[in-house]
């Protein structure tokens, strides 16, 4: 048994639960084997949990364990140390998380990108508990605007976008320091983001003015191609080849911030290492070279930002020429891309929808009217507003279910593992009861399963007319199935040489080998047998009770009912960010699709159907399901005890006689957990109206 279960089964006095943290962290640093570290990061979190106060302190020491090269190891040690962030020691936190990111430039190390990435989120949690700490962070994390880690980038201008909104205070600083650093983003992906916080923090009229500036220049010289160009394609493809080969364009499905599927069209990875010549003149800018690739979504949001720019222009600059002057320049520079777009020079025509929206654009900039400026000017940004605080009260209130602990009552019955038989136990069994006696001890244990779950785990094995009758108690303990059959020998004879004989589909393997047992005529015996779990997937345990009766020399088999684990019981609802999910919905090779068929006639109640007989957390915010507009759609998220991910994404629509119709697409890393899920909706989807 480990230090800490002695620990607490001892009731230790907080110096020695003190110096076990000591000695963890201690062994943390001298142990070169990773799967040491682990296991001393998990005894780590484990007594995080039960005893914060003491934790907290050693936070730094815990922080160490970033010098270990191992991403598991350093992304399980971020985890542990956000937990014990304080007001006293967040300012040392940030400071130890900013030189790890200083160290990630060196670029010795081939994963640094994906190390930084981990700190960037791990600096934006700290920013986002404590706003007081953003002020020295922001700036250093606005030097990796243009890593060429799309992932890491785009965390950077989402830490960015998020505080300017909530911390006031930085927002000039935040603008300027934007717009001196704006043409080193190199990312299609990240630009739109950058574009829009400048079209809705630029306030003042040298803010608006450098706003309108810069974009102009990274944009360069109009037009994008010459009417000569047009006429020679062969000299426009080889002013334009060097662009594409540096980013190969796409015209690809991408999942939108709801869920659904929309083509767009956008570079692959969106990075470039060197400047465009376009009509003999040096296009350092980063806008243009991106749009020469095709990226006309990106080329919609530059003339929506530009539009913002000019009416806050027309607020904040008193003389009409100047704006007028402005207007101008702003329309020319759509015409451009409009020009651009349905030209034979472009790799690809421009979509429906950057059209449409550059339109839109230019009417609006030509018939200006009071009620289009407020919804351009304050609608969208209070909608950003609204989507923070719904972020941060679905924060608070998952923290508040964390926190809430079952207490043991006073008259609940302590059984201490030292006192008890071990006499017929198996070593799982020991272990099993150890965990258990540990959370009794301690205050944590809770009766998950009241008498009627318990009731629905039991499975009749045999028929009631057989000479043996058996029914299995089935518990699924992480890794492990334990099954206890109860065997009713209904016969007059005495049974010898009983023999329950068990077989396994999946990955399931059988860990002890069976016994023989002798029974009695109308006696009752419980025979058990521990079955090990290696992954996330439906499995089938089935078999024969073999027997001998003194009167026939030959054996009896009676033939057992199939035993089916179920995938619930290795799944748990889990959160993770849209771009962590959309990164996994690109990268999982296994997607199951299933129909949707169901009687169910209301969207949200087969979405909350679909949760709950998945067992999995839905990650779209309850604001963009709401209302009713005919169609629906929402991701779901969970997570195996083996670490795999279940990605769901549903999509349904009403028809017109009211049915539900759509699909529901599964995705995972594995075939088995996508497959078994798909069976698992299949089964449950009907549900009842």
């Amino acid at each position: 048994m480990n230090v800490l279960g002695l620990l607490f089964l001892s009731r230790l006095p907080p110096t020695a639960i003190r110096a076990a943290a000591n000695t963890y962290c201690l062994l943390l640093l001298s142990q070169s084997d990773n799967n040491v570290k682990l296991i001393l990061l998990d005894r780590l979190s484990e007594l995080k949990s039960l005893h914060r106060d003491i934790m907290v302190e050693l936070i730094i020491d815990v922080l160490r364990a970033l010098s270990s090269p191992n991403l598991d190891i350093r992304k399980k040690t971020l985890d542990i140390a956000l937990d014990l962030i304080t007001h006293h020691n967040i300012n040392e936190v940030v400071q130890m998380l900013k030189k790890e990111v200083v160290k990630t430039q060196s670029g010795e190390l081939e994963k640094n990108g994906e190390y930084r990435q981990m700190l960037i989120q791990a600096i934006h949690a700290c920013a986002v508990k404590f706003p007081e700490v953003a002020s020295t962070v922001v700036h250093l994390l606005m030097d990796f605007l243009g890593d060429s880690n799309v992932a890491s980038a785009l965390d950077v201008i989402s830490f960015v976008r998020e505080i300017i909104e909530t911390n006031p205070k930085l927002r000039v600083s935040i603008i300027t320091r934007l717009l001196d650093t704006f043409y080193q983003i190199r990312a299609g992906k990240v630009c739109p983001c950058a574009l829009w916080i400048i079209g809705e923090y630029c306030l003042s009229f040298s803010e608006v003015e450098s706003g309108i500036s810069t974009i102009t220049q990274c944009l360069g010289e109009l037009p994008f191609y010459s009417v000569s160009e047009e006429s020679e394609p062969t000299e426009a493809s080889k002013k334009i080849q060097p662009t594409s080969s540096a980013m190969v364009s796409s015209r690809k499905p991408v999942i939108l911030a709801d869920g659904t599927y929309a083509t767009q069209s956008a570079a692959s990875e969106t990075t470039f290492s060197s400047p465009t010549v376009v009509q003999g003149s040096l296009a350092s800018g980063n806008l243009r070279a991106l749009l020469l690739t095709g990226d006309f979504f990106l080329g919609a949001v530059v003339a929506c930002t530009l539009t913002k720019l000019v009416l806050r222009l027309e607020e904040v600059q008193s003389s009409k020429t100047e704006v007028n002057k402005t207007v101008t320049q702003a329309l020319l520079i759509m015409v451009s891309m409009l020009q651009l777009g349905q030209s034979p020079a472009s790799p690809h025509p421009i979509d429906n929808d950057s059209y449409e929206r550059i339109v839109l654009c230019i009417k609006l900039l030509c018939h200006k009217n009071d009620g289009m400026k407020k919804i351009w000017l304050e609608s969208c940004r209070q909608s950003f507003v609204k989507m923070i605080s719904e972020k941060q009260l679905r924060e608070m209130a998952e923290l508040k279910a964390m926190a809430q602990t079952t207490n043991a009552q006073p008259d609940d019955l302590i059984d201490f593992f030292h006192l008890k038989s071990r006499k017929g136990m198996s070593q799982l069994e020991l272990e099993d009861q150890v965990q258990d006696d540990l959370k009794r001890a301690t205050g944590e244990f809770t009766k998950d399963e009241n008498d009627a779950n318990k009731l629905n785990r039991i499975l009749q094995l045999t028929g009631f007319s057989d000479p043996v009758y058996a029914e299995a108690y089935v518990t699924v303990h992480h890794y492990d199935i334990a099954l206890q059959v109860t065997v009713i020998n209904r016969t007059k004879e005495t049974l010898q040489n009983l023999c329950l004989e068990l077989a396994t589909m999946g990955d399931l393997k059988l860990v002890e080998r069976p016994q023989n047992y002798s029974l009695a005529p109308g006696t009752n015996m419980q025979i058990k047998a521990n079955i090990k779990v290696s992954s996330t997937e439906t499995g089938v345990i089935f078999g024969n009770i073999v027997y001998e009766t003194s009167n026939v020399m030959e054996r009896n088999v009676v033939v057992l009912n199939d035993i089916h684990i179920d995938i619930m019981d290795y799944i748990s609802p889990a959160v993770c960010t849209e771009v962590a999910f959309r990164t996994m919905w690109a990268e999982f090779e296994w997607e199951n699709k299933v129909a949707v068929n169901t009687t169910i006639q209301n969207e949200r109640k087969f979405l909350d159907h679909i949760i709950k007989s998945t067992n999995m957390k839905c990650l779209t915010p309850p604001s963009a399901i709401e209302g009713e507009c005919g169609f629906l759609s929402a991701n779901l998220y969970a997570k195996s005890v083996f670490g795999e991910d279940a990605l769901v994404n549903v999509s349904i629509e009403k028809q017109t006689d009211g049915a539900l119709s759509g699909y529901i697409r599964i995705r995972s890393k594995t075939q088995g957990i996508a497959l078994s899920l798909g069976d698992k909706i299949t089964l449950k989807q009907k549900g009842s109206s």
